[in-house]
């Protein structure tokens, strides 16, 4: 056999598959020192979350300075699958034992915030003309805990990346505005701490805006605020199964309606989910050390960070004004809407001696003027 024919026999079938890491390398990399930048600039202010920064550094690169084509599979990476990590170690900040904290009625009452949320949203998103996917993506990001919630739902919808980029936006920016304009409200009615934090807890979205926001009323605020808010975070899982199931049913009877195939579809409890209430389960079982705790929160905090910015380099102001106006107005009233049923709600989910045994990451990474970093109840 000539060596013409053995090459010839070394068809591409057979021939190595390209390297996926070397392909993602580059645009991971330069995810990675955005996410540096960010997290320097968010350790400048207790009042920044680098999750906050990082969405908005990564939107401002992209809508700024061209992005070779060459980093859109470590971009892809990282703002998917790096995201699904620190979700998955977003559940070390919370033990069942923490539920107890608010008791029976106080579980029942964040439950009913998060759902008065979630389908009011819906709701205004339909009186608006925005399309279903889009409403729900901006309903579970107010609903839930932000970004991090509409990346674990996007898997079950069919949005499209200018959708989810324009969600994403949406709650960073209502976030960040709470962070400004509900300590200006505490004062104003003259909340005690425990009370401001329980409202904090209930009506932002992102954790870290949570304690930014919370930060401002002291230590106590910032305990409570952190237990209601992870309440909110661990009805995440319920939520993305209640959304696949019902996407489910929805392509089963247009299926049957036009004869296709329903081909492929969500998986109802997606694996990082599962690996969320996992990571709930460990932390319950108190096995894990305070040190080993520290280092979980601070990786959880690094790859949310990376995943953030990785999003955020998605975001395209001109694809979004295709979308127009009408999504921004929704955002605003869904952020008033989420506000107001928490400040309602506070009165009845406050307990009065309410403390906090989870670990709150960004607080305890940056905290405030003469605050010591929060050490478990559990621990002491």
């Amino acid at each position: 056999m000539s060596s013409e024919t053995t090459s010839d026999a070394a068809s591409p079938a057979t021939a190595p598959a390209p390297n996926v890491w070397k392909q993602r390398a580059p645009g991971f990399g330069f995810v990675a020192v955005l996410a540096a930048i960010a997290w320097l600039a968010a350790s400048t202010s207790s009042a920044l979350s680098p999750l906050v920064v990082g969405v908005a550094l990564g939107a401002l690169v992209a809508n700024v300075a061209p992005i070779p084509d060459s980093f859109a599979p470590g971009i892809t990476w990282a703002a998917k699958q790096v995201l699904r990590m620190g979700i998955v170690l977003l559940g070390l900040r919370l033990s069942l034992g923490d539920l107890g904290e608010l008791g029976a009625r106080g579980l029942v009452v964040v439950t009913a915030v998060v759902a008065t949320t979630f389908f009011g949203t819906q709701w205004l998103a339909r009186r608006f003309g925005i399309g279903d996917d889009l409403g729900l993506l901006i309903a579970t990001g107010y609903s839930i805990c932000g970004a991090s919630a509409i990346a674990a739902v996007n898997g079950t919808v069919r949005a499209d990346d200018d959708e989810t980029a324009y969600a994403i936006t949406l709650v960073t920016l209502c976030g960040s505005l709470s962070i400004i304009v509900l300590p200006a409200i505490g004062t104003l009615l003259g909340l005690d701490d425990a009370t401001f934090g329980t409202w904090v807890g209930g009506a932002v979205h992102d954790v870290g805006q949570v304690v930014a926001t919370a930060s401002t009323h002291g230590d106590e605020a910032v305990e409570t605020a952190t237990v209601v808010k992870l309440t909110r975070v661990v009805l995440l899982a319920p939520l993305v199964a209640l959304v696949a199931l019902n996407r489910r049913k929805r392509d089963s009877e247009a299926a049957a309606a036009t004869g296709e195939d329903v081909g492929s579809r969500p998986p109802i409890l997606p694996l990082f989910v599962a690996g969320f209430l996992a990571m709930i389960v460990v932390r319950t079982t108190d096995v894990l050390s305070d040190d080993v705790l520290d280092v979980a929160a601070d990786l959880e905090k690094i790859l949310l960070t990376v995943a953030l910015v990785g999003l955020g380099l998605g975001v395209r102001v001109a694809k979004m004004r295709k979308l127009g106006g009408r999504p921004l107005v929704v955002g605003l009233l869904a952020w008033v809407l989420v506000a107001g049923v928490a400040g309602l709600a506070t009165p009845v989910t406050k307990k009065k001696h309410i403390r906090c045994r989870v670990r709150s990451v960004l607080f305890a990474a940056h905290p405030g003027p003469g605050t010591k970093r929060a050490v478990p109840r559990s621990r002491r």
